[in-house]
């Protein structure tokens, strides 16, 4: 009888055994699905949050890009209007103009001659 014994223990052992063994693939299965459903909410997480910072990043440009332009026209008006402001008085002053222009190239030609 103890040898019956012996034998139906170790036939329940191998089924405790088998039993364990499914119970730890059914629970590494589950851990596995959790993981990647874990990693694809993850990836939608990141991708929106880019598409957030990208919309940012787009806008700031757009705003960069505006005030650059801005400053464009704003300084090639001031160097039109100066150059209209030039011509008039040139125009009015033709003589001291011209001495005005003889002592600047006489100052900048002893000034590049060192």
């Amino acid at each position: 009888m103890p040898e019956e014994n012996k034998a139906e223990q170790t036939g329940s052992g191998m089924t405790d055994a088998q039993d364990k063994l499914q119970s730890s693939k059914t629970h590494a299965r589950k851990a596995a699905e959790d993981l990647r459903s874990a990693a694809g909410d993850l990836k939608s997480a990141a991708g929106a949050m880019a598409g957030e910072y990208r919309g940012k990043a787009e806008q700031a440009w757009g705003e960069a890009r505006g005030k650059a332009e801005q400053a464009w026209d704003d300084a090639r008006d001031r160097a039109r209007t100066f150059q209209e402001d030039a011509e008039q008085y040139v125009r009015e002053n033709p003589t001291k103009a011209v001495f005005t222009a003889l002592g600047i190239g006489f100052v900048l030609g002893l000034i590049f001659r060192r």
